[in-house]
């Protein structure tokens, strides 16, 4: 399976996958939240896999829109 793309076509996979990890961490975040309450420890489990796709979007992010997120936290330090 060695596929050649091109930069459109790398760009689309990478923003699909951007959007997929947006969608597994707001899924797991959720589930989280609704496990506080009942099993500690699985929200905590939760949460990890959270900030994991978390990390994961933050480095597709940064692929691109290099720059971008540094941009927006020194805005929100500025208006702080």
């Amino acid at each position: 399976m060695t596929d050649v793309v091109d930069a459109d076509e790398l760009l689309r996979r990478i923003r699909r996958g951007r959007d997929c990890a947006a969608d597994e961490e707001r899924a797991w975040r959720e589930r989280a939240q609704g496990l506080t309450a009942t099993d500690p420890e699985g929200a905590r489990e939760a949460a990890v896999r959270a900030e994991t796709y978390a990390a994961v979007l933050r480095v597709l992010d940064e692929i691109v829109s290099p720059g971008a997120a540094a941009a927006r936290a020194d805005e929100v330090k500025r208006v702080t």
